[in-house]
């Protein structure tokens, strides 16, 4: 895999750098073909290409199984230290394509299995210094329309949306995720290349951190995946109409995550467009990963018609992958219907964030995931 433009976002891998927008990541120790997680658009065709089918029948869910153990879910937590949370890295979500050798294989320089799918391309991008830089907002009262606000409203959303932490092929990533209603109470959804990347390695050492605070605080605890399911799309080929992942957790302190912090309605097969709110923990400049930040507007579908996936105005960066969107959200209490989640960014538009569309592929990975 080769950089598409020479940007690169400062973040501290050891002692590298790593580049920005793309987000991803994934756990458990097992490999299958090469990786690619969704948040690169190297699974971006070129403008022009013909559109893939309407719709594309649902696959088989590829489990994997994470910690099984009360013994092996201590050894997780045990795992993050302070010092190995705040250097974790955000899987890159933009400016990344592959040659075959792998998105992680060319972070963290060790070979990966090749995939045999050949050269991705990618959309033309900008040269890095006419990329607009992005600032942050301060906290302030809900908008219906913005592309990255910190949130500071409170309500469900801030003990529901969490942080991901996971190794891949030895190195540390970060990602967002949501708890969504469940009949086990223990399921939170994210990006499918945040918990395999796709057709390579599963996650290890995943772990969910609700409510993630300023200075590392970890207000209601962190749970340990003891179960993770993709679509079997996902799992072959990262297909990125099909990059959503569900991870069912072990208790903490012998309580479920739902009753803890509540959790998300979660909607299937919904209309089109329309309103949300995005979600996440966006890492890489000028985000720090140390706060709930938030994109809301009007739901578009992509333009270039490579994906099923729908586009929503933001800013936000690495990092961010697999944070919730949520329609029928109501700033007032926090709570809406996840549908959707942050996947991928073009190269060349880093101010619209893409999410795949929740349909029967997601239907079949919630109702495994919360019955495991």
């Amino acid at each position: 895999m080769t950089l598409s433009t020479p940007l690169l976002a400062a973040a501290p891998l050891v002692a590298g750098l790593m580049g920005p927008a793309l987000i991803g990541a994934a756990t458990g120790p097992r490999q299958a073909d090469p990786v690619v997680p969704a948040s690169h658009p190297a699974r971006q065709l070129a403008a022009g290409s013909a559109a893939p089918p309407a719709r594309r029948v649902p696959e088989r869910v590829v489990e994997h199984v994470a910690a099984r153990t009360a013994a092996e879910q201590q050894r997780v937590l045990d795992y993050w230290t302070p010092q190995r949370m705040a250097g974790a890295l955000p899987i890159n979500l933009l400016d990344l394509v592959t040659d075959g050798d792998g998105l992680l294989g060319e972070l963290t320089g060790r070979p990966l299995p090749k995939s045999g799918q050949g050269a991705a391309r990618t959309l033309p991008a900008p040269a890095a210094s006419k990329l607009p830089m992005p600032r942050p907002q301060a906290a302030a009262a809900p908008s219906a329309s913005t592309i990255g606000a910190r949130w500071g409203a409170g309500g469900a959303v801030s003990r529901t949306t969490g942080r991901v932490f996971m190794t891949l092929n030895g190195a540390d990533f970060v990602c967002s995720a949501s708890t969504v209603k469940s009949a086990n109470r223990d399921v939170v959804v994210t990006a499918g290349h945040c918990v395999k990347d796709g057709a390579g390695e599963w996650a290890q050492n995943w772990t969910f951190v609700p409510g993630y605070g300023s200075r590392g605080g970890q207000p209601y605890g962190r749970y340990a995946a003891r179960r993770m399911f993709v679509a079997g799309s996902w799992a072959r080929k990262a297909d990125d109409d099909y990059d959503i992942g569900m991870v069912a957790l072990a208790t903490s302190g012998g309580r479920h995550v739902g009753d803890v912090v509540g959790a998300q309605e979660i909607g299937f097969n919904v209309p089109r467009g329309g309103q949300a709110y995005g979600f996440g923990y966006p890492a890489d400049p000028p985000y720090r990963g140390d706060r709930l930040v938030y994109c809301a507007g009007r739901l578009r579908d992509d333009p270039y018609k490579q994906t099923r996936d729908q586009g929503l105005g933001c800013d936000m960066t690495a990092g961010s992958s697999g944070g919730p969107w949520l329609t029928g959200f109501d700033p007032a209490t926090g709570r809406g219907r996840i549908t959707s989640l942050s996947s991928f960014k073009y190269t060349d538009d880093a101010r619209t964030m893409y999410g795949p569309y929740f349909g029967a592929a997601a239907k079949a990975l919630y109702d495994t995931a919360q019955r495991a």
